[in-house]
């Protein structure tokens, strides 16, 4: 049988050898049999917003609601019952640091027995707990089904675009050359409206292809400057009873991007904010408020990022209709009568440009765009 000093210098080798999990986004613990953790990485400390040395002082199991599930389950892989398994538990939280229960689906498995330790080594006597929230799992879905849905509703533009592009520069020409031909003014007339109408269609028709095209001008871009940019167009086209609020972190380091498209992309959801607004305006009680954030290990498009940009743009409006709350990011969707509905298709091409993604968080009273950017 191993002493205590044995043991307790096992569990230091094994803990060394783990610390590349530190830079995963999901929660990791090393465990015993009792439950004893061996190691416990950062995500695991920042969930629990305890220190390292106090997560592995207890056992895992006493921080969930139903530990005896989870005690068996270890035990089965232990045995060699399973790989791996997995459940449902619910992770308790001190209240000194968050106070509430987490939500979250474990998986269990076992050791690689042959490497890296040897024979003798308290690996044989581990197992590896990982702990991912289950709210954390839908999101990375969500987004996962709105870049595939970004993407094919590109496809669908672009060939949407073209199709219609060849026929409406011919109905165009046309146009012209009869009105060359004709000599009644109010034939001059009718041509001159199948001429505008085109022109519209033709500028409706560049601006669905305009995001498409890659950043042209990439240059270090300070957010802070986008937000003020924003925030001077929006009070300027609503110059009374809309009040614009910052809420900056100063500390958000610059980063390589478009900046134009970026003040396109927050401009575009700040102007649908004060639109919906208009009943607030109209009695001097609309407000928008621009607030910036730095959030650590971020995960997008299934690439991990140490820091990010967390800019929210939040309003206090009627919020987004349920009926398209959905659909608000598709081409050609509004909520409002004579809207194009390309605004936010727009603002969400043009941050997917930038390797970021676009939330939004709406109910009566709030609606709160999330837009979210890898930094350096």
């Amino acid at each position: 049988m191993k002493s205590k000093s044995q043991a307790a210098g096992g569990d230091a080798q094994v803990a060394a050898a783990f610390t590349a999990l530190d830079h995963l986004a999901t929660m990791v613990a090393i465990v015993r049999p009792d439950g004893h953790c061996v190691f416990a990485n950062a995500a695991f400390e920042h969930v629990l917003g305890l220190s390292r040395r106090s997560v592995l002082r207890g056992s895992l199991f006493d921080w969930f609601v139903d530990p005896q599930r989870l005690r068996d389950t270890v035990t089965a892989v232990m045995r060699n019952d399973y790989a791996t398994s997995r459940l449902e538990a619910q992770l308790k939280r001190p209240v000194g640091a968050h106070g509430d229960v987490l939500p979250v689906h474990v998986i269990v498995n076992q050791m690689d027995r042959a490497n890296p330790f040897s024979a003798d080594s308290p690996s044989r006597d581990t197992v590896v707990v990982e702990l991912v929230e289950i709210e954390q799992q839908t999101r990375q879905d969500r987004e996962e089904r709105a870049l595939d849905q970004a993407q094919a509703n590109k496809e669908l533009i672009r060939n949407l675009a073209h199709e219609i592009k060849n026929p409406l520069g011919g109905i165009r020409g046309a146009a012209q050359l009869l009105e060359m031909e004709v000599e009644s003014r109010a034939l001059t007339e009718y041509t001159q409206v199948i001429i505008q109408e085109a022109d519209r269609l033709q500028a409706l028709v560049d601006r669905l292809l305009a995001p498409h095209r890659k950043p042209h001008v990439v240059s270090d871009v300070n957010i802070h400057e986008v937000c003020e940019r924003v925030r001077s167009l929006i009070l300027a086209e609503f110059p009374r009873g809309l009040t614009v609020m910052r809420d900056y972190d100063i500390s958000i380091p610059d980063f390589r991007g478009d900046r134009e498209q970026l003040i396109q992309a927050v401009l575009n959801i700040a102007h649908n904010a004060a639109q919906a607004l208009s009943e607030r305006i109209a009695v001097g009680d609309a407000c928008i408020t621009l607030r910036t954030r730095i959030a650590r290990q971020v995960t997008l498009g299934k690439q991990r990022y140490r820091l990010a940009l967390d800019l929210h743009i939040e309003d206090n409006g009627p919020g987004v209709p349920e009926s398209i709350r959905d659909r608000i990011f598709y081409p050609l969707v509004s909520g409002r009568d004579g809207g194009s509905g390309l605004g936010l298709t727009l603002a969400q091409t043009f941050v997917q440009q930038h390797q970021g993604m676009i939330e939004c968080e709406s109910v009566p009273g709030k609606t709160n765009f999330k837009i979210v950017i890898p930094l350096p």
